[in-house]
């Protein structure tokens, strides 16, 4: 229970339904700013009183379980490093991932429960002992996309009670049951960062160091203070020195960490034709045939685009039928077959920047 209207609603539909539910909040950061009135994140210590509040309303125990440890160590340390190798990582796709449905289900688990619930916008179904994830029926909230990356041993001890529900439905519903969270925003950054600087928190753990901005033939248009204030596809805050000679606007077309510098270009110079990805997960069970054509994700709200997707040794291939832009390694690719969620997978390249499947699994 994030302490929103989801998770307080998906505990008591379960209710509803007949399950023995606990009510979980999760404490991950002790960032001081993080326990502050107003965070906008999702583990606050004002988020927390919400979730308890709901829990009473509701009428089942409650409790916090404090994995700030072990979320710093799977999820913080590994966004730092991302960073650090100028990759652009979520996140909140490791959280599901390590946290949420990995060492909460482990001590869950452990406790006797059967199985994790949460507010997310998801459908599971189950066909021949296969459990298949598909989008929720809320295009504008469905959130398969960063539950991409659990596989079927952890799908198998979940519940998403929403995922048949708009938005607009659950919070109805919820003010039905007086829950005072009904009208609560949704939180919406990241949560060890709640002020929502991002670039500013990075500096403070990777240092400030001038480095340059070059265009693609090489030159040098301007100075930064560190390539980890920029990801690929980045138009505003360059405040590049030297205009382009057509007088047209320029993004961050590559990032080189061990020389920091950024290379700065035109918008159709962010088109990229193949993406290079490792670490699969599937989801939905292991794909029956090496290749096949589906659709590709790479950003949680981003529009799905058709591919020719090929299972290589150590990864996943993906040549798209139309072109995407400002895809930076580090970002998930998740697969799909129409609504239905095939797998997961990391980029470490495309056709324009990062490396390929071989030289990252090396």
């Amino acid at each position: 229970m994030s302490g929103g209207v989801d998770s307080a609603v998906a505990a008591a539909r379960l209710v509803a339904a007949g399950h023995d539910v606990t009510g979980v909040h999760l404490a991950l950061s002790r960032t001081p700013l993080a326990y502050r009135e107003g965070s906008r994140g999702c583990c606050s210590l004002e988020d927390s009183f919400d979730a308890r509040r709901a829990a009473d309303r509701i009428g089942i125990p409650f409790y916090v379980w404090d994995f700030s440890e072990r979320f710093a160590e799977e999820v913080i340390h590994p966004f730092i490093d991302e960073y650090r190798a100028g990759r652009t990582p979520n996140p909140c796709l490791r959280c599901n991932e390590r946290i949420k449905f990995a060492a909460v289900l482990e001590r869950g688990l452990d406790l006797g429960f059967d199985a994790v619930a949460t507010g997310h916008y998801a459908r599971l179904e189950t066909r021949e002992g296969i459990i298949r994830m598909r989008r929720a029926v809320d295009p504008g909230k469905d959130q398969s996309y960063v539950l991409g990356v659990l596989n079927q041993e952890q799908l198998s001890h979940c519940l998403f009670p929403l995922g048949d529900s708009c938005k607009t439905e659950v919070r109805a519903e919820a003010a039905r049951l007086g829950l005072t969270v009904a009208d609560k925003p949704d939180s919406y950054d990241i949560c060890f960062i709640p002020d929502g600087d991002t670039a500013g928190w990075l500096s403070d753990q990777l240092g400030e160091h001038t480095g340059e901005f070059r265009d693609e033939t090489g030159d040098v248009v301007g100075h930064h203070d560190g390539y980890h204030h920029f990801t690929i596809g980045q138009r505003r805050g360059l405040h590049l020195g030297t205009p382009a000679s057509d007088g047209r606007p320029r993004y961050v077309l590559d990032i080189e960490p061990v020389s920091n510098t950024v290379v700065v270009g035109p918008s159709e110079d962010l088109e990229v034709h193949r993406l290079e990805a490792i670490r699969p997960v599937w989801c939905s069970d292991t794909p029956g045939t090496d290749s096949w054509v589906g659709q590709v994700q790479v950003r949680a709200h981003g529009t799905p685009v058709e591919a020719r997707v090929q299972r290589v040794d150590g990864g996943v291939r993906m040549t798209l039928r139309t072109p995407l832009k400002g895809v930076a390694p580090g970002q998930a690719a998740v697969l799909y077959d129409g609504d239905l969620v095939v797998g997961s997978a990391t980029i470490c390249g495309t056709d324009r920047a990062g490396t390929d499947i071989v030289g990252a699994t090396r």
